[in-house]
Parts: C-alpha cells; sequence; structure tokens
C-alpha cells in the first residue's frame, strides 16, 4: 500500500494564550477537544510552547506516560517530586517517566535563587507524550547532551524504547515500539525520512520540503502513514526538525 500523507498546517493547531504562556498543540488537550484528532501512532502530544520570564507551570502531576521535552531557547528549570531539578537548554534532550505518579514543575530560567532577574527572554520548547507500553512502572528521569551527535549532521537518535537503539547514545522511554529523531539541517540539504508503519516530521525551526507533500514552514507537521524513505529536504534557512519513528499505534478498542 501506497503511503498516506496527512499535512498540519502551524495556523491550524489549538491556541492557549494566557498572559504567560503561547501554546500551540496538535493533537486535542485540555480543554481543546476534537475526536477526530486524538493522536497519531504512539503520539498523544505535542505541544509548541512558549513561556514569559519569571513564570511557569506551577507543581503538578502526570501518570503513565513518558514525556520527552526539547528546548528550542532559553532555559527551562524542571523540579520534580522524585528529586530531579536543572536546567533544560537547547541540545540537551530530557525524558520524564510518569509512571505511578510523579509531580513537577517547569518554569522560565530567567530568575536567579536570590529572586533576582536574570534576563527577560522567553523560554520555547517542544513537549510530547507518548503511551509507555507497560503501566504503573517506577518514576524516573534522564537528560542528555546530543549537541556534538547534532553536529555532525543527518539524523539523530534524541529518545528510544526501541531494541536496536539500545546501542546508540540516547535517553530512553519505555515504549519498545517508539523513538524520536532529530535533525538540525544545513540549507539545502537532503535528507530521508525513517521507513515504518507512522512516521510524524514537526518542523521546529527553518522550513523544508517533504517528497511528495511540497513546502513545510515553522511549526507544519507531517503525518505519515507507512512512510517509504521520503526526502525531506531543507530550505534557504536550514531546518530543525524532529521525527518520531512508530512500529504501533494507540488502541481505540
Amino acid at each position: 500500500m501506497a503511503s498516506v500523507l496527512d499535512i498540519r498546517r502551524a495556523d491550524e493547531r489549538f491556541h492557549t494564550r494566557t498572559g504567560w504562556l503561547d501554546s500551540r498543540h496538535s493533537f486535542s488537550f485540555s480543554q481543546h477537544w476534537d475526536p477526530r484528532n486524538t493522536h497519531f501512532g504512539l503520539l498523544l502530544v505535542s505541544n509548541d510552547d512558549t513561556v514569559a520570564p519569571g513564570t511557569g507551570f506551577e507543581t503538578h502531576p502526570h501518570q503513565d506516560m513518558e514525556i520527552v521535552t526539547w528546548v528550542l531557547e532559553g532555559g527551562l528549570v524542571h523540579q520534580d517530586s522524585e528529586g530531579h531539578n536543572g536546567v533544560i537548554y537547547p541540545g540537551l534532550a530530557q525524558r520524564m517517566s510518569a509512571g505511578t505518579g510523579i509531580l513537577h514543575s517547569e518554569k522560565n530560567d530567567s530568575w536567579t535563587l536570590t529572586g533576582e532577574p536574570a534576563h527577560q527572554d522567553p523560554v520555547h520548547f517542544i513537549q510530547m507524550w507518548v503511551i509507555p507500553d507497560e503501566a504503573g512502572i517506577r518514576p524516573g528521569y534522564e537528560q542528555l547532551d546530543i549537541n556534538d551527535e547534532l553536529a555532525r549532521g543527518g539524523w539523530t537518535t534524541l529518545a528510544s524504547g526501541m531494541p536496536r537503539h539500545t546501542d546508540r547514545r540516547a535517553i530512553g522511554i519505555r515504549q519498545k515500539h517508539a523513538a524520536l529523531h532529530v535533525a538540525r539541517m544545513r540549507p539545502a540539504e537532503t535528507l530521508e525520512i525513517v521507513t515504518a508503519p507512522f512516521a510524524h516530521l514537526f518542523v521546529a525551526r527553518g522550513s523544508a520540503s517533504l517528497e511528495g507533500a511540497g513546502p513545510l514552514a515553522t511549526g507544519d507537521a507531517a503525518r505519515v502513514t507507512r512512510p517509504e524513505g521520503q526526502r525531506l529536504t531543507a530550505g534557504p534557512e536550514g531546518a530543525e526538525i524532529l521525527m518520531w519513528e512508530m512500529h504501533a499505534a494507540v488502541s481505540t478498542a
């Protein structure tokens, strides 16, 4: 069967805007609900968040979810009930396994420990959720700087639970049917997308052209069912692409 390409444009996403948060949702999220747009493959959430200085998400719970965060600009302070804390910055991959239950907060790092403003820059990040292949696991956390790998070009595996990626330098997720890859593409560079039952491509920055679909701008996504190695070519300013490879889908039974 031939590949099926479903292009979702940036301005078609659900939009949440408050005084401190500007968030675009690729799938149904929070008060935004469309039964026709709840997931793709194993991916349930892909939020494109910008958080103002001195603000952020206060402590809140998660359960039975693998959460991967990728910062594009600025710094994001993470703290959780398992004792993990730190600043996530561009090129630092982060995964939180919610498992049986975890509390965490995520805030712009623009304030120092003394309460003095360090800068007035927003933090921009993509947060993605996939369901684990086993419920009720112990909560966990992992982070890894992959800037050196990204600088070499091509696809870099950011996070994976797939057995064939166990020998790679990547963070682990508790989902054996999924992996997340990222590429910082130079202008006019061409890469092939993964061959898998499901591939979700998100243009985090820049622009690109996908074979069979045409131009993709910042914030656009391509949901590809049965991809066959289609070529992806970066635009004149280059592109940063997040690509989920998935070999199963959420059961709707």
